[in-house]
Protein backbone atom coordinates (compact mmCIF):
# COMPACT_ATOMS: atom_id res chain seq x y z
CA UNK A 1 0.00 0.00 0.00
CA UNK A 2 1.08 3.14 -0.78
CA UNK A 3 2.51 5.89 1.34
CA UNK A 4 1.01 9.29 2.14
CA UNK A 5 4.40 11.09 2.25
CA UNK A 6 7.74 10.54 1.42
CA UNK A 7 10.57 12.57 2.58
CA UNK A 8 13.54 11.84 0.64
CA UNK A 9 17.35 12.07 0.81
CA UNK A 10 17.14 14.02 3.75
CA UNK A 11 19.67 14.64 7.35
CA UNK A 12 17.35 13.23 9.98
CA UNK A 13 17.93 15.01 13.31
CA UNK A 14 15.69 12.77 15.43
CA UNK A 15 15.16 15.08 18.55
CA UNK A 16 17.03 12.56 21.01
CA UNK A 17 20.24 14.30 20.73
CA UNK A 18 21.58 10.96 18.21
CA UNK A 19 24.48 11.90 15.83
CA UNK A 20 22.74 13.28 12.27
CA UNK A 21 22.13 10.71 9.74
CA UNK A 22 20.86 10.54 5.93
CA UNK A 23 17.61 8.61 5.79
CA UNK A 24 13.98 8.50 4.31
CA UNK A 25 10.57 9.26 6.52
CA UNK A 26 7.76 7.03 4.95
CA UNK A 27 4.66 8.77 6.70
CA UNK A 28 1.12 7.12 6.45
CA UNK A 29 -2.35 7.99 8.06
CA UNK A 30 -0.50 10.24 10.21
CA UNK A 31 2.89 8.41 11.37
CA UNK A 32 5.71 7.54 10.92
CA UNK A 33 5.88 3.74 9.42
CA UNK A 34 9.03 3.80 7.56
CA UNK A 35 12.96 5.67 8.86
CA UNK A 36 16.01 4.50 6.53
CA UNK A 37 16.25 3.66 2.95
CA UNK A 38 12.78 3.77 1.90
CA UNK A 39 11.70 2.35 -1.89
CA UNK A 40 7.77 2.23 -1.25
CA UNK A 41 5.63 4.37 -3.81
CA UNK A 42 3.80 7.31 -2.31
CA UNK A 43 1.46 10.25 -2.62
CA UNK A 44 3.69 12.58 -2.41
CA UNK A 45 7.20 12.74 -2.28
CA UNK A 46 9.41 15.78 -0.74
CA UNK A 47 13.02 16.02 -1.77
CA UNK A 48 14.90 17.19 1.04
CA UNK A 49 18.16 17.07 -0.33
CA UNK A 50 20.91 19.44 1.64
CA UNK A 51 17.88 19.80 4.78
CA UNK A 52 17.86 18.83 8.07
CA UNK A 53 14.28 16.45 9.00
CA UNK A 54 13.68 16.90 12.54
CA UNK A 55 10.57 16.42 14.56
CA UNK A 56 8.32 19.15 14.75
CA UNK A 57 8.71 21.63 17.80
CA UNK A 58 7.07 21.92 20.53
CA UNK A 59 6.14 25.13 22.48
CA UNK A 60 6.13 24.88 26.04
CA UNK A 61 4.55 28.60 26.91
CA UNK A 62 2.52 30.25 25.00
CA UNK A 63 -0.98 32.00 25.60
CA UNK A 64 -2.69 30.85 22.33
CA UNK A 65 -6.00 30.38 24.66
CA UNK A 66 -8.07 32.94 22.75
CA UNK A 67 -6.18 33.10 19.73
CA UNK A 68 -7.17 29.44 18.69
CA UNK A 69 -11.01 30.74 18.05
CA UNK A 70 -9.95 33.24 15.03
CA UNK A 71 -6.57 31.62 14.18
CA UNK A 72 -7.06 28.02 13.19
CA UNK A 73 -3.14 27.88 12.10
CA UNK A 74 -2.26 29.30 15.36
CA UNK A 75 0.27 31.69 13.59
CA UNK A 76 3.09 32.78 13.11
CA UNK A 77 4.33 29.39 15.37
CA UNK A 78 3.97 27.32 11.80
CA UNK A 79 6.46 28.94 10.55
CA UNK A 80 8.91 28.57 12.26
CA UNK A 81 8.67 24.75 12.35
CA UNK A 82 5.98 24.61 15.50
CA UNK A 83 3.49 21.82 15.61
CA UNK A 84 2.53 21.47 18.99
CA UNK A 85 1.99 24.03 21.58
CA UNK A 86 1.10 23.93 25.49
CA UNK A 87 -1.18 26.92 26.27
CA UNK A 88 -2.85 28.03 29.55
CA UNK A 89 0.24 28.98 31.47
CA UNK A 90 0.93 31.59 33.81
CA UNK A 91 -2.03 30.83 35.90
CA UNK A 92 -4.07 32.64 33.47
CA UNK A 93 -6.97 31.84 30.83
CA UNK A 94 -10.22 31.62 29.49
CA UNK A 95 -11.99 28.35 31.22
CA UNK A 96 -13.71 27.72 33.46
CA UNK A 97 -15.94 30.77 33.53
CA UNK A 98 -19.67 31.55 33.94
CA UNK A 99 -21.47 33.65 31.23
CA UNK A 100 -21.86 36.38 33.58
CA UNK A 101 -17.97 36.44 34.70
CA UNK A 102 -16.82 36.38 30.96
CA UNK A 103 -15.22 40.15 31.13
CA UNK A 104 -13.47 39.07 34.21
CA UNK A 105 -11.84 36.53 32.09
CA UNK A 106 -11.11 39.23 29.12
CA UNK A 107 -9.88 41.75 31.32
CA UNK A 108 -7.23 39.08 33.07
CA UNK A 109 -6.09 38.59 29.97
CA UNK A 110 -5.68 42.28 28.53
CA UNK A 111 -3.77 43.10 32.02
CA UNK A 112 -1.34 40.46 32.63
CA UNK A 113 -0.89 39.33 28.63
CA UNK A 114 -1.47 42.96 26.71
CA UNK A 115 -4.24 41.37 24.32
CA UNK A 116 -6.49 44.47 23.61
CA UNK A 117 -9.96 43.97 24.81
CA UNK A 118 -11.80 44.96 21.71
CA UNK A 119 -10.01 42.33 19.66
CA UNK A 120 -11.17 39.62 22.86
CA UNK A 121 -14.49 40.67 22.17
CA UNK A 122 -15.16 40.44 18.79
CA UNK A 123 -12.41 37.07 18.36
CA UNK A 124 -13.61 34.76 21.71
CA UNK A 125 -16.48 32.50 20.23
CA UNK A 126 -17.74 31.50 24.09
CA UNK A 127 -18.74 28.04 23.34
CA UNK A 128 -18.27 26.75 27.09
CA UNK A 129 -18.28 26.65 30.61
CA UNK A 130 -15.86 24.21 31.66
CA UNK A 131 -13.02 23.53 30.91
CA UNK A 132 -13.42 20.28 29.96
CA UNK A 133 -15.61 22.13 27.58
CA UNK A 134 -13.25 24.70 26.96
CA UNK A 135 -10.56 21.48 25.24
CA UNK A 136 -13.67 19.62 23.61
CA UNK A 137 -14.50 23.12 21.47
CA UNK A 138 -10.57 23.93 20.68
CA UNK A 139 -10.79 20.06 19.20
CA UNK A 140 -13.95 20.66 17.28
CA UNK A 141 -12.43 23.75 15.18
CA UNK A 142 -10.07 21.35 13.91
CA UNK A 143 -6.57 22.90 14.76
CA UNK A 144 -4.10 23.41 12.47
CA UNK A 145 -1.50 22.58 15.65
CA UNK A 146 -1.48 20.11 17.91
CA UNK A 147 -2.71 21.96 21.62
CA UNK A 148 -1.99 20.51 25.05
CA UNK A 149 -3.69 22.40 27.91
CA UNK A 150 -2.71 23.96 31.59
CA UNK A 151 -5.10 24.49 33.66
CA UNK A 152 -4.33 28.29 34.79
CA UNK A 153 -5.31 28.37 38.50
CA UNK A 154 -6.76 31.93 38.09
CA UNK A 155 -10.39 31.13 36.29
CA UNK A 156 -10.37 27.78 38.94
CA UNK A 157 -10.36 30.15 41.89
CA UNK A 158 -12.89 32.50 40.03
CA UNK A 159 -15.18 29.95 39.14
CA UNK A 160 -15.51 28.80 42.89
CA UNK A 161 -14.89 31.89 44.77
CA UNK A 162 -16.16 34.72 42.71
CA UNK A 163 -14.91 38.49 43.36
CA UNK A 164 -13.24 37.03 46.74
CA UNK A 165 -10.71 34.99 44.73
CA UNK A 166 -8.86 38.59 43.85
CA UNK A 167 -8.86 39.40 47.48
CA UNK A 168 -8.35 36.34 49.90
CA UNK A 169 -6.68 32.90 50.00
CA UNK A 170 -9.69 29.92 49.80
CA UNK A 171 -11.31 28.59 52.62
CA UNK A 172 -10.73 24.59 53.25
CA UNK A 173 -14.18 23.81 51.34
CA UNK A 174 -13.31 26.35 48.82
CA UNK A 175 -9.92 24.49 48.36
CA UNK A 176 -11.28 20.96 47.91
CA UNK A 177 -13.70 22.56 45.24
CA UNK A 178 -10.98 24.14 43.37
CA UNK A 179 -9.15 20.83 43.64
CA UNK A 180 -11.75 18.99 42.22
CA UNK A 181 -12.06 21.34 39.00
CA UNK A 182 -8.51 20.67 38.70
CA UNK A 183 -9.13 16.71 39.07
CA UNK A 184 -12.07 16.92 36.17
CA UNK A 185 -9.45 18.61 34.16
CA UNK A 186 -6.87 16.44 34.27
CA UNK A 187 -8.59 13.57 33.71
CA UNK A 188 -10.17 15.79 30.44
CA UNK A 189 -6.42 15.20 29.58
CA UNK A 190 -4.78 18.72 30.80
CA UNK A 191 -1.15 18.49 31.39
CA UNK A 192 -1.20 19.89 34.43
CA UNK A 193 -1.78 23.67 35.79
CA UNK A 194 -0.18 26.68 36.02
CA UNK A 195 -0.29 29.91 38.49
CA UNK A 196 1.69 33.40 39.00
CA UNK A 197 3.19 35.10 42.08
CA UNK A 198 4.24 38.36 40.17
CA UNK A 199 3.63 41.42 41.35
CA UNK A 200 3.02 42.30 37.99
CA UNK A 201 -0.01 40.30 37.22
CA UNK A 202 -2.90 42.50 38.08
CA UNK A 203 -6.11 41.13 36.96
CA UNK A 204 -9.61 42.75 36.69
CA UNK A 205 -10.24 46.09 38.07
CA UNK A 206 -6.20 46.52 38.55
CA UNK A 207 -6.60 44.31 41.40
CA UNK A 208 -4.51 40.90 41.97
CA UNK A 209 -4.88 38.27 39.72
CA UNK A 210 -6.38 35.79 41.20
CA UNK A 211 -4.21 33.13 41.35
CA UNK A 212 -1.90 35.41 42.94
CA UNK A 213 -3.92 35.34 46.72
CA UNK A 214 -3.56 31.08 46.40
CA UNK A 215 -2.49 30.22 50.14
CA UNK A 216 0.46 27.53 50.87
CA UNK A 217 -2.29 24.96 51.93
CA UNK A 218 -3.65 25.83 48.55
CA UNK A 219 -1.12 24.56 46.62
CA UNK A 220 -0.45 21.80 48.85
CA UNK A 221 -3.60 20.56 47.58
CA UNK A 222 -3.66 20.95 43.87
CA UNK A 223 0.07 19.52 43.92
CA UNK A 224 -1.99 16.47 45.30
CA UNK A 225 -4.20 16.24 42.45
CA UNK A 226 -1.23 15.79 40.21
CA UNK A 227 0.64 13.43 42.58
CA UNK A 228 -2.70 11.20 42.85
CA UNK A 229 -3.00 10.62 39.55
CA UNK A 230 0.59 10.42 38.49
CA UNK A 231 1.27 12.70 35.74
CA UNK A 232 1.01 16.29 34.53
CA UNK A 233 3.58 19.38 35.45
CA UNK A 234 3.25 22.55 36.79
CA UNK A 235 4.44 26.01 35.49
CA UNK A 236 4.69 29.21 37.47
CA UNK A 237 5.57 33.11 36.77
CA UNK A 238 8.03 33.08 40.00
CA UNK A 239 10.47 35.56 39.86
CA UNK A 240 9.61 39.11 41.12
CA UNK A 241 12.74 40.12 40.01
CA UNK A 242 13.75 38.68 36.85
CA UNK A 243 16.62 36.33 37.27
CA UNK A 244 16.50 36.26 40.87
CA UNK A 245 14.79 33.70 42.80
CA UNK A 246 13.97 35.15 46.38
CA UNK A 247 13.17 32.83 49.77
CA UNK A 248 10.02 33.14 49.33
CA UNK A 249 10.23 31.96 45.90
CA UNK A 250 12.06 29.30 46.72
CA UNK A 251 10.17 27.87 49.39
CA UNK A 252 6.98 27.42 47.15
CA UNK A 253 8.95 25.73 43.76
CA UNK A 254 9.87 23.32 47.06
CA UNK A 255 6.25 23.27 48.07
CA UNK A 256 5.26 22.26 44.55
CA UNK A 257 7.88 19.75 43.81
CA UNK A 258 7.76 18.21 47.26
CA UNK A 259 3.39 18.16 46.62
CA UNK A 260 2.94 17.06 43.02
CA UNK A 261 6.56 14.67 42.67
CA UNK A 262 5.68 15.62 39.69
CA UNK A 263 8.16 18.30 37.13
CA UNK A 264 7.63 21.78 37.75
CA UNK A 265 9.15 24.24 35.46
CA UNK A 266 9.41 28.15 36.74
CA UNK A 267 9.87 31.77 35.22
CA UNK A 268 12.15 33.66 34.30
CA UNK A 269 15.74 33.01 33.87
CA UNK A 270 16.44 36.01 32.09
CA UNK A 271 20.22 37.48 31.97
CA UNK A 272 20.40 40.89 33.25
CA UNK A 273 23.27 43.32 33.23
CA UNK A 274 21.84 45.16 36.55
CA UNK A 275 22.44 42.13 38.70
CA UNK A 276 25.28 40.39 36.86
CA UNK A 277 25.16 37.49 38.77
CA UNK A 278 21.17 36.98 38.79
CA UNK A 279 21.12 34.12 36.81
CA UNK A 280 24.41 32.11 38.30
CA UNK A 281 22.96 32.76 41.99
CA UNK A 282 19.64 31.62 41.43
CA UNK A 283 20.47 28.34 39.36
CA UNK A 284 23.10 27.31 42.67
CA UNK A 285 20.20 28.17 45.26
CA UNK A 286 17.87 26.11 43.20
CA UNK A 287 20.47 23.14 42.71
CA UNK A 288 18.93 20.72 45.39
CA UNK A 289 15.30 20.69 43.41
CA UNK A 290 16.62 20.75 40.08
CA UNK A 291 18.39 17.58 41.01
CA UNK A 292 14.44 16.81 41.86
CA UNK A 293 13.13 17.43 38.53
CA UNK A 294 12.65 21.12 38.73
CA UNK A 295 13.60 22.97 35.53
CA UNK A 296 14.07 26.77 34.82
CA UNK A 297 12.97 28.62 31.82
CA UNK A 298 14.64 30.71 30.08
CA UNK A 299 14.35 32.76 26.44
CA UNK A 300 16.95 32.33 24.16
CA UNK A 301 16.02 35.59 22.97
CA UNK A 302 16.97 39.45 23.33
CA UNK A 303 13.96 40.79 25.66
CA UNK A 304 12.90 43.48 22.98
CA UNK A 305 8.90 45.12 23.68
CA UNK A 306 7.53 47.55 21.45
CA UNK A 307 4.95 49.00 23.79
CA UNK A 308 2.54 52.33 24.00
CA UNK A 309 1.18 54.23 27.18
CA UNK A 310 -2.61 53.20 26.67
CA UNK A 311 -1.89 49.69 27.79
CA UNK A 312 1.59 50.30 29.68
CA UNK A 313 1.86 45.98 30.68
CA UNK A 314 5.89 46.50 31.17
CA UNK A 315 4.94 48.73 33.99
CA UNK A 316 2.93 47.00 35.73
CA UNK A 317 5.74 45.73 38.44
CA UNK A 318 5.97 48.89 39.78
CA UNK A 319 3.05 49.74 42.87
CA UNK A 320 3.23 53.08 41.89
CA UNK A 321 1.46 52.18 38.76
CA UNK A 322 -1.50 50.56 40.29
CA UNK A 323 -3.64 53.54 39.86
CA UNK A 324 -3.06 52.91 36.06
CA UNK A 325 -4.93 49.96 36.06
CA UNK A 326 -7.78 50.28 38.03
CA UNK A 327 -9.32 53.01 35.57
CA UNK A 328 -8.15 52.26 31.77
CA UNK A 329 -10.14 54.95 30.66
CA UNK A 330 -8.16 57.55 28.22
CA UNK A 331 -9.20 60.66 30.47
CA UNK A 332 -8.36 58.54 33.97
CA UNK A 333 -4.70 57.88 32.36
CA UNK A 334 -3.86 61.54 31.20
CA UNK A 335 -4.77 62.39 34.89
CA UNK A 336 -2.55 59.80 36.43
CA UNK A 337 0.64 60.68 33.78
CA UNK A 338 -0.03 64.18 34.35
CA UNK A 339 0.02 64.17 38.21
CA UNK A 340 3.60 65.08 39.62
CA UNK A 341 2.47 62.40 43.01
CA UNK A 342 2.61 59.95 40.60
CA UNK A 343 5.54 60.63 38.72
CA UNK A 344 7.43 61.28 42.42
CA UNK A 345 6.17 57.80 43.32
CA UNK A 346 7.74 56.06 40.71
CA UNK A 347 11.14 57.86 40.48
CA UNK A 348 10.96 55.74 44.55
CA UNK A 349 9.77 52.94 42.58
CA UNK A 350 12.60 52.89 39.75
CA UNK A 351 15.47 52.86 42.67
CA UNK A 352 14.43 49.24 42.73
CA UNK A 353 13.91 48.24 39.45
CA UNK A 354 11.41 45.28 38.46
CA UNK A 355 11.70 45.21 35.26
CA UNK A 356 14.53 48.34 33.72
CA UNK A 357 16.09 51.08 35.36
CA UNK A 358 17.91 52.40 32.38
CA UNK A 359 16.29 55.03 30.32
CA UNK A 360 18.77 54.82 27.45
CA UNK A 361 17.14 51.22 26.87
CA UNK A 362 13.64 53.27 26.53
CA UNK A 363 13.35 54.37 22.64
CA UNK A 364 10.32 56.37 21.03
CA UNK A 365 9.47 54.39 18.60
CA UNK A 366 6.15 56.39 16.87
CA UNK A 367 4.64 59.59 17.47
CA UNK A 368 0.93 60.31 15.99
CA UNK A 369 1.14 64.03 16.57
CA UNK A 370 3.23 65.59 13.23
CA UNK A 371 5.15 68.06 15.28
CA UNK A 372 6.84 65.28 17.62
CA UNK A 373 7.97 63.22 14.91
CA UNK A 374 11.33 64.46 15.24
CA UNK A 375 11.37 62.62 18.44
CA UNK A 376 11.39 59.32 17.42
CA UNK A 377 14.43 56.80 17.34
CA UNK A 378 15.32 58.68 20.38
CA UNK A 379 16.21 57.33 23.64
CA UNK A 380 14.48 59.13 26.59
CA UNK A 381 17.47 59.56 28.16
CA UNK A 382 18.68 61.94 24.89
CA UNK A 383 14.89 63.42 24.79
CA UNK A 384 15.40 64.10 28.60
CA UNK A 385 19.34 65.83 28.26
CA UNK A 386 18.27 67.99 25.38
CA UNK A 387 15.37 69.18 27.17
CA UNK A 388 16.94 69.25 30.65
CA UNK A 389 14.49 67.64 32.19
CA UNK A 390 14.29 64.52 34.29
CA UNK A 391 13.50 61.49 32.16
CA UNK A 392 10.28 60.78 34.35
CA UNK A 393 8.76 64.15 33.18
CA UNK A 394 10.00 63.82 29.87
CA UNK A 395 9.09 60.84 29.28
CA UNK A 396 5.06 61.42 30.45
CA UNK A 397 5.47 65.17 29.22
CA UNK A 398 6.02 63.84 25.62
CA UNK A 399 3.43 61.10 26.42
CA UNK A 400 0.53 63.87 27.00
CA UNK A 401 1.84 65.99 24.14
CA UNK A 402 0.98 62.77 21.82
CA UNK A 403 -2.31 62.21 23.45
CA UNK A 404 -1.20 58.88 24.75
CA UNK A 405 -0.64 57.60 21.46
CA UNK A 406 3.32 57.48 22.21
CA UNK A 407 4.56 53.81 21.14
CA UNK A 408 8.26 52.60 22.78
CA UNK A 409 10.51 49.93 22.31
CA UNK A 410 12.16 48.84 25.53
CA UNK A 411 15.24 46.78 24.99
CA UNK A 412 15.96 44.77 28.88
CA UNK A 413 17.41 41.60 29.23
CA UNK A 414 19.10 38.26 27.68
CA UNK A 415 22.01 41.02 25.62
CA UNK A 416 25.28 39.74 26.95
CA UNK A 417 26.73 37.02 24.53
CA UNK A 418 28.79 35.16 26.36
CA UNK A 419 26.42 34.97 29.48
CA UNK A 420 23.59 33.53 27.02
CA UNK A 421 25.70 31.08 25.76
CA UNK A 422 26.20 29.99 29.27
CA UNK A 423 22.70 29.69 29.99
CA UNK A 424 21.71 28.05 26.62
CA UNK A 425 24.62 25.21 26.87
CA UNK A 426 22.82 24.08 30.66
CA UNK A 427 20.64 20.92 29.70
CA UNK A 428 18.82 22.19 33.20
CA UNK A 429 17.36 25.10 31.19
CA UNK A 430 13.75 24.27 29.35
CA UNK A 431 13.83 27.06 26.27
CA UNK A 432 10.40 28.70 25.70
CA UNK A 433 8.75 32.14 26.93
CA UNK A 434 8.12 33.02 23.17
CA UNK A 435 4.83 33.97 24.82
CA UNK A 436 2.73 32.78 21.39
CA UNK A 437 -0.95 34.75 21.91
CA UNK A 438 0.23 37.27 24.36
CA UNK A 439 1.69 40.65 24.03
CA UNK A 440 0.57 40.76 20.65
CA UNK A 441 0.52 44.95 19.93
CA UNK A 442 4.34 45.28 21.40
CA UNK A 443 6.82 42.19 20.64
CA UNK A 444 6.98 38.55 18.88
CA UNK A 445 8.85 36.20 20.32
CA UNK A 446 7.10 32.64 19.06
CA UNK A 447 9.38 32.87 16.52
CA UNK A 448 12.28 31.55 19.13
CA UNK A 449 13.20 27.77 17.42
CA UNK A 450 14.41 28.97 14.17
CA UNK A 451 15.97 31.73 16.01
CA UNK A 452 17.63 29.02 17.84
CA UNK A 453 18.90 27.43 15.17
CA UNK A 454 20.21 30.26 13.39
CA UNK A 455 21.81 32.87 15.84
CA UNK A 456 23.20 29.97 19.00
CA UNK A 457 23.49 27.76 16.94
CA UNK A 458 25.25 28.47 13.90
CA UNK A 459 26.41 31.63 14.49
CA UNK A 460 27.54 31.21 18.08
CA UNK A 461 28.33 27.47 18.41
CA UNK A 462 26.34 27.75 21.54
CA UNK A 463 24.84 24.56 21.32
CA UNK A 464 25.19 21.56 19.10
CA UNK A 465 22.47 21.29 15.53
CA UNK A 466 21.58 17.85 17.21
CA UNK A 467 21.63 19.50 20.71
CA UNK A 468 19.67 22.83 19.31
CA UNK A 469 17.07 19.93 18.14
CA UNK A 470 16.71 17.79 21.26
CA UNK A 471 15.97 21.69 23.30
CA UNK A 472 12.70 22.12 20.60
CA UNK A 473 11.53 18.89 20.33
CA UNK A 474 11.96 15.37 22.87
CA UNK A 475 13.25 18.00 25.53
CA UNK A 476 9.33 20.19 26.30
CA UNK A 477 7.27 17.14 24.91
CA UNK A 478 8.63 14.84 27.67
CA UNK A 479 8.63 17.63 30.59
CA UNK A 480 4.78 17.71 29.63
CA UNK A 481 4.39 14.15 29.52
CA UNK A 482 3.74 14.35 25.36
CA UNK A 483 4.87 10.58 24.95
CA UNK A 484 4.51 10.44 20.48
CA UNK A 485 5.94 13.83 20.16
CA UNK A 486 9.23 15.07 20.19
CA UNK A 487 11.05 12.67 18.40
CA UNK A 488 11.02 10.76 14.93
CA UNK A 489 11.03 7.10 15.46
CA UNK A 490 8.81 4.47 13.50
CA UNK A 491 5.43 4.49 15.31
CA UNK A 492 5.26 8.01 16.92
CA UNK A 493 2.54 10.91 15.15
CA UNK A 494 4.29 12.31 12.29
CA UNK A 495 4.67 15.84 13.19
CA UNK A 496 8.13 17.12 11.18
CA UNK A 497 10.16 20.40 10.62
CA UNK A 498 12.26 20.42 7.43
CA UNK A 499 14.95 23.38 6.97
CA UNK A 500 18.20 24.44 5.90
CA UNK A 501 20.62 25.20 7.98
CA UNK A 502 22.64 27.09 6.45
CA UNK A 503 19.81 29.70 6.40
CA UNK A 504 17.23 28.98 9.00
CA UNK A 505 16.69 32.08 11.31
CA UNK A 506 14.38 34.83 12.29
CA UNK A 507 14.75 38.27 13.40
CA UNK A 508 14.01 38.73 17.05
CA UNK A 509 11.83 42.31 16.22
CA UNK A 510 8.75 41.61 14.29
CA UNK A 511 6.56 43.33 11.70
CA UNK A 512 3.38 44.55 11.87
CA UNK A 513 0.14 42.75 10.46
CA UNK A 514 -3.37 44.35 10.81
CA UNK A 515 -4.87 40.59 10.85
CA UNK A 516 -6.90 41.13 14.26
CA UNK A 517 -9.97 40.46 14.78
CA UNK A 518 -11.33 44.20 14.19
CA UNK A 519 -8.27 44.83 11.53
CA UNK A 520 -6.46 45.48 15.41
CA UNK A 521 -2.46 45.39 15.36
CA UNK A 522 -0.50 42.50 15.98
CA UNK A 523 3.22 41.94 15.67
CA UNK A 524 4.63 38.60 14.02
CA UNK A 525 8.25 37.48 13.64
CA UNK A 526 8.53 35.61 9.95
CA UNK A 527 11.25 32.72 9.68
CA UNK A 528 13.83 31.77 7.15
CA UNK A 529 14.97 28.41 6.12
CA UNK A 530 11.89 26.87 7.54
CA UNK A 531 10.70 24.71 4.06
CA UNK A 532 8.15 22.43 5.43
CA UNK A 533 5.64 22.17 8.92
CA UNK A 534 4.41 19.15 8.75
CA UNK A 535 1.33 18.12 11.78
CA UNK A 536 -0.21 14.55 11.52
CA UNK A 537 1.08 13.61 8.33
CA UNK A 538 -0.14 16.72 6.72
CA UNK A 539 1.49 19.80 5.22
CA UNK A 540 0.78 22.71 7.55
CA UNK A 541 3.33 25.57 6.07
CA UNK A 542 5.30 25.26 2.54
CA UNK A 543 7.29 27.20 0.84
CA UNK A 544 6.90 30.28 3.01
CA UNK A 545 2.53 29.92 2.53
CA UNK A 546 -0.02 28.13 5.13
CA UNK A 547 -1.83 24.97 3.10
CA UNK A 548 -4.65 25.49 5.41
CA UNK A 549 -4.92 21.91 6.34
CA UNK A 550 -5.67 21.08 9.74
CA UNK A 551 -4.54 18.05 11.02
CA UNK A 552 -3.72 19.10 14.39
CA UNK A 553 -4.84 17.53 17.66
CA UNK A 554 -5.47 18.47 21.24
CA UNK A 555 -3.32 16.38 22.94
CA UNK A 556 -4.09 14.98 25.78
CA UNK A 557 -2.13 13.93 29.10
Amino acid sequence: MALDLLIKHGTVIDGTGAPRRHADVGIKDGRVVALGDVDESAKRVIDASDLVVAPGFVDPHTHYDAQICWDGATTPSPWHGVTSVVLGNCGVGLAPCRPETREVAMRDLVNVEAIPFEVLERGITWEWETFPEFMQAAAARRPGLNLAFLAPLTPFRHYVMGDASMERAATPEETARIAALLGEAMDAGAVGFSSTVLNQHMGYGGRPLACRNASREEYQAYGGVLKARGRGAIEVALTRQLGVVEDDGYELLELLVEASARPVTFIAMFDRDDIPEAVRDSLRKCAPLIARGLRPQTSPLPLTRECNMRNPFVFAAFPSWRRVFLDQSKDAQRAVYADRAFRDAFREDLKKPQTFGNWTRVRVHEMRTPSLKQFEGLSVDEIARAEGKDPVDAFFDLTLADDLDLEFTLSTFNHRVERMKEILANRDMLLGLGDGGAHVDMLCDSGYPTFVLGTWVREHGAISLEEGVRRLTSDPADFFGLRDRGRLAVGLAADVAIFDPTTVGSSNRGERRFDLPGGAKRMVMPSRGVTHTIVNGECLYEDGALTGARAGQVLRG
